[in-house]
């Protein structure tokens, strides 16, 4: 069976990222979340400040 990866892009809702599985001919099997993070410089130190999470769907090819 067919596995691919889908993104929720930044400009689109978790149900557009699904209707657009759907209209390629995929279902969600699997969503997997990781924080994105940016540095801040605070004096001489660094450290890293989440900014937004990253959403991604594994879909599995339907059955024709």
């Amino acid at each position: 069976m067919s596995k691919k990866w889908f993104d929720v892009e930044e400009s689109e809702s978790i149900g557009d990222c699904l209707d657009r599985m759907a209209q390629e001919g995929y279902t969600p099997v699997r969503r997997m979340e990781e924080p994105v993070f940016k540095e801040v410089k605070d004096g001489s130190s660094v450290r890293q400040e989440p900014i937004r999470q990253k959403i991604r769907f594994q879909g599995q090819k339907n059955e024709q």
